[in-house]
Formats: structure tokens, sequence, C-alpha cells
């Protein structure tokens, strides 16, 4: 070997150790790794950072904005509640989840698919008396194995269609990895969902190290042509029961039912007060198909007088002195003072506690014409005992009470600064606005389409579609680039050229043809077996993206070496990188279930070593069959 080709080996080895050993994080690794290429002379110093323009980072960073606007607007919401079955045992319900984990992770990030879908697998694991792991364990295994089926599944298929079109080859197009992919992303779901889970320790967390508060109070009215509408009270709370939420109480033309009996109909205008943890919000949405009181348009006044002196109609309530001017279609409010200030100010939604010596005790949202004057709406309140109200806008508040107000962020500072109010940490609380998940999914399908098609490269399109997400507020501007998850994408810019480093010293082709004379001894097939091994190996330990961009020189050196199909090599990197079965560290996805799933390090290999003999077993044939040598 040379003395560039032994630098860039000897800089690899310690990458690949400093990984292994997790001292310090991923990106701060692949950057060290990359400046001492720099130093050594590997990577020219003008081209140091070229690979943060590479598309395969542009593709990872647009796809992250696009599933955060997907799960913002409620689509993955609908999406469960339609595909997921209500009833039946543990089996056919743990495939239908993993089912949708797979398909959803073949267009937005795996550990995004994962956490929209683990509220759902913790209360799949309660209904059927099962240990979170059983259910948490294979939901990680099939959202990873999703990631295979098409180029913006997984980061390592962004890196090897990358080198593919660096090596004069050009890129693969959306679905050239969905045969091979979807082969083995469906008989590992259907191994895991059938028989794999049951070798999952049945261990119970520990304990839970998150606060937990106290259900709230919501307010819900029931549409016009909704899922709710003319259906009977007791066919409304079978809707709910998937949800954890419960209804308390019924409004109907201002007259208030604390006990509503199970065979009443329920009309369109009718408003259900219903019981629910504020997670739960945005699915118990989904599955009335309704709108939340306070962050809709309320209706025309009822001709009817109110009941005990008490309630307002809804709209004379918003349209207290002093609110001048009407809400906005959407349930946006132009009217107060504050938010005139604001201008086009983003609404969120936040928790706040009211403090004792507040001056909101005994006073209720009517009394302060919140909406009219502070321009926030208040969607539910939650307090220890309180199960009947009379209408969340003439509750009286008391210390103690938790209140979920929706508002701009600065307007809802200066109300906590103002009443003595306590906020509490944010948390992933949505209410989408009608209407978001149906754009959410056209303008995804569209950007998937373009490039597909090949109208647009990945990166332009899903650019386009990030784009799109933010001008439709989808993805509000503030949080655009927090959606990013930026150590990936720093850990991607880095490596390319270092792995880049390895083709152009000659080191790869060094190292390829030490596997094929010692190991593979000049068989194809067994290369390609061997490449996939080692590749399932490596990604067991550290990132995928990393392990992709280390093995696909490698397979590109193979396979010219040995004269054969150069695709076939490449998409077993692909395979292969997307294998982290064996340990929690493999992947994000294995590390974020460890504490809920009361998981230890060493409850991964019985079902992770499984599921990858069958990868191998099915992976190897699809690929001969689809990528002939």
């Amino acid at each position: 070997m040379t003395g560039s080709q032994m630098a860039i080996v000897a800089v690899l080895l310690v990458t690949l150790a400093l990984f292994l050993w997790g001292r310090w994080r991923h990106d701060l690794v692949a950057l060290a790794a990359l400046l001492a290429c720099v130093l050594l002379g590997l990577v020219p110093a003008e081209d140091a950072f070229a690979g943060f323009g590479h598309p395969a980072v542009i593709t990872v960073a647009c796809v992250l904005v696009l599933g955060q606007g997907l799960q913002q607007s409620g689509a993955v919401d609908i999406l469960a509640q339609r595909l997921l079955p209500g009833s039946g045992g543990p089996t056919s319900s743990l495939l239908a989840l993993l089912g949708l984990a797979a398909l959803l992770s073949g267009f937005m990030n795996n550990v995004g698919a994962l956490a929209l879908l683990m509220p759902i697998a913790l209360q799949l694991a309660a209904k059927h008396h099962l240990a979170p792991g059983q259910v948490l364990m294979p939901l990680s295994f099939a959202s990873i194995l999703g990631g295979m089926t098409t180029l913006i599944g997984t980061p390592p298929n962004l890196i090897v269609s990358g080198y593919r079109a660096s090596s004069g080859l050009g890129g693969y197009a959306m679905f050239d990895f969905t045969p091979v992919g979807l082969a083995v992303a469906l008989l590992g779901v259907l191994f895991v969902g059938l028989l794999g889970w049951r070798w999952v320790p049945a261990q119970r967390p520990a304990g839970t190290a998150h606060f937990e508060s106290d259900s709230y109070l919501s307010e819900v009215r029931i549409e016009e042509g909704g899922k709710a509408a003319d259906k009977m009270l007791r066919e409304v709370e079978q809707l709910l029961d998937d949800c954890d939420a419960q209804i308390v109480g019924l409004v109907r033309h201002d007259v208030r039912i604390a006990s509503p009996a199970p065979r009443r109909r329920l009309q369109a205008g009718d408003i259900l007060i219903i019981e629910v943890e504020p997670e739960s919000l945005s699915p118990a949405l989904a599955s009335l198909g309704a709108k939340l009181v306070e962050d809709v348009p309320p209706p025309a006044p009822e001709p009817l007088p109110a009941e005990d002196g008490g309630d307002l109609p809804a709209a004379a309530a918003d349209q207290a002195p002093g609110a001048g001017q009407a809400p906005e279609p959407g349930g946006e409010v132009a009217d107060a003072a504050p938010r005139s200030r604001a201008g086009s100010e983003e609404l969120v939604i936040r928790e706040l506690v009211v403090m004792p010596g507040s001056s909101l005790i005994r006073r209720s949202a009517r009394d302060l014409e919140l909406r009219s004057r502070y321009g926030i709406n208040l969607l539910a309140i939650s307090r220890q005992g309180l199960r009947v109200i009379r209408r969340l806008r003439s509750t009286p508040l008391s210390a103690g009470d938790m209140l979920l107000l929706q508002g701009g962020e600065e307007a809802l500072a200066g109300f906590a600064g103002l009443f003595g109010c306590l906020p509490l940490a944010p948390r992933d609380i949505r209410v989408p606005r009608p209407g978001q998940a149906l754009l959410a999914g056209v303008l995804m399908l569209a950007a998937v389409a373009l490039a597909a098609f090949g109208v647009l490269p990945a990166a332009v399109a899903f650019a386009g579609g990030a784009l799109a997400f933010a001008l439709t507020n989808l993805v509000p501007p503030r949080a655009l680039y927090t959606a990013i998850d930026w150590p990936v994408i720093v850990l991607l810019g880095a490596m390319l050229p270092v792995a880049d480093a390895m083709f152009s010293t000659g080191a790869a082709g060094v190292i390829a043809r030490f596997l094929l004379e010692h190991l593979a001894r000049g068989e194809a097939l067994l290369a390609l077996v061997l490449l996939l091994v080692v590749t399932m190996f490596l990604s067991d330990l550290m990132n995928n993206a990393a392990t992709a961009a280390v093995m696909s020189p490698i397979a590109l050196s193979s396979a010219a070496q040995l004269g054969v199909n150069a695709d076939a090599f490449l998409m077993a990197i692909a395979v292969g990188a997307s294998c982290a079965f064996l340990t929690p560290i493999g992947h994000q996805n294995n590390t974020l279930i460890l504490g809920p799933g009361g998981l230890r390090f060493g409850d991964f290999w019985r079902l992770g070593l499984a599921l990858e003999l069958v990868v191998l077993a099915v992976g190897v044939p699809m690929l001969l069959w689809v990528w002939p040598l």
C-alpha cells in the first residue's frame, strides 16, 4: 500500500473505533475525520465541505422537513385511524401496526415514523397485556425495514445512489430499491409480527421518567357530514376508546346534559365534552371528524334563550364588547390588539398552570374576554376531580388548574406573566387545521411523483416539497430548521469526502482485492454474500449512514475487479446498512425504545439475529434475480 492509502485506512480505523466507543457524538467524530484528511492531504482543502452540497445531504434534510409536516398536519393520525384495526387479537393488531410503520418509513424519516406510532404501540401493549418492549422492538425493526423500500426511505439508500452517480453510472430512481427492499421488508415484518415478537423478553419499565398530568376536559363540535354526525352516543364512545378518551357531557342548543343516554343520536352542531390526554387530542379529533369549539368559528346565534341565566350562545360569548372583528375562516382570530401587534405570528399550543395568588382565580375565559382581548383560545382545562363543567368559557378557574391555550408565542408569554401562570415544558400537542392532512398528503405525493418519474432530481423535488410545506404553513417557518436532525446532516456532509478519499487513493481497491482473493477467492456470489454480512455487522455497531459511506467504494471496486454488475453489490450495501438489529446503538430507533420498552443492551440479539438471517435468506436471492451478476 502507498503512503496515502495507509493514511486513509488509518483515519478510517480510528474513526470506526471512535464510532464504536461512543464517547463523542458521531457528527463530531465525522468532522474530526474530515479535518484529519484535509491536514494529511487526502482531501483537497477547497473540496473539504463539498459534501454538504451533495444531493444526498440536501434530500435527507428536506425529507426530515416533509416528515415533520406529515406529523403536524395530522395526516399520520388519520392514516392510523383508518388502517389500524379497532378490534382483534395481539397478532393481527401488531401486524397492522408494523405494516403501517414500514409504509410510513418508506417516505419519511425512520425515527419520525417510530415516534409517531409509539403512543399507539404502548396503547396496544396495554390493551393486550403485553410488555411494552414486545411491541416497541418489533415496531422499531419494522420502521427500519420499511426504509429499504424507496430512495428516500433511509440515508444509506441516498448515499449508495450518490456513489453510483459519482462512478458515472447515474443515480438510482425513486423505486429502484423497491423490488429487493419490499420483499425483505414484507418477509421481515411477517416474521416479526407472527413469531419474532414472542422472543422479546417480557420486561416492564422500572418507572416513568416523564411528567404526567391529569386528562383535560375539551369541547368538541360535531361537524356536518363528520363521522360522528347521526351516530348514537355509544357508537361514538367506541370510536374514542382507541384514543383513551371518554365522553363526560353533551351540549345541545346551550342545554347542558351531564349524563347523556347511550342511545341518544348526535346531530351536527352538538358539543361533546370529552376527557382526553393532550397527546391523544389530535387522534381523537381525527376519529370523530370533529373540531375543537374554540379552534373554529362559532356557529350563528341560536334563537333560544340562555339557560339558567348562565351561558350565552357561542357566538355571543365570542362577540363580547371590544371584540372588534369576527374570527377569520379557519378559526384564526383577527380582532385583538395583541394580534395586530404580532402580525402573522404563528399559532402554537402551550400548557399553563394557574399559580396560587393568580388574578385568574374565580374568573372564567368569558370574564377575561380571552379571545377578543388577548388573541388566545382556551382549548381545554385539566383539574383534579373536575368531571362536570358548565362550559369551558364559563368555568371559573382555580389554583392548580392546567390550561391548554392556543395563541401566538408572544401573546401566551405575555398572558402568563400578566396573570401569574407557570408555563410547562412544551410537548407534542397538535390540533391540525381542517384540510391540512389532505394538503400535506397531496404535496408529499406530488414531490414523490416528480422524483419517481424523473421529472426532477430527488433533491430538487423534495426541496420544492419542503418549500411548499413552509409556504402553506404545514411546517411553520420558525420550525423549519428545528425539524432537521443537524447531527445527521453534519455526519453525512463530513463522511462523504472521507469515503471519496478511499476511492481516489485506491485504498478501496486494495481492501476489495484482499477480500476477493483471500475470502471470496474470486467467486462473485461469495463476494456478494461477504459484503452483505460485513455491512450488516458494521451497521450493528456504528451509524448506518457512515457504514454505507465506508462500504460503497469497496463495493464498486469489488464489482470492477470481478467484472460483474455493480448494482448487485451496491444494493447489497444498501440492504446491509439498514439491518441494525443486534444492538441498541446501531440505529436511533433502537436507542429510542430502550427506556419506554424496559429493555437492556442484551435484549436485542435474539430477535435481531433471527431477523438478520431472514434478511440474508431473502435478500441474496432477490439481489441475484433483480440485479443479476
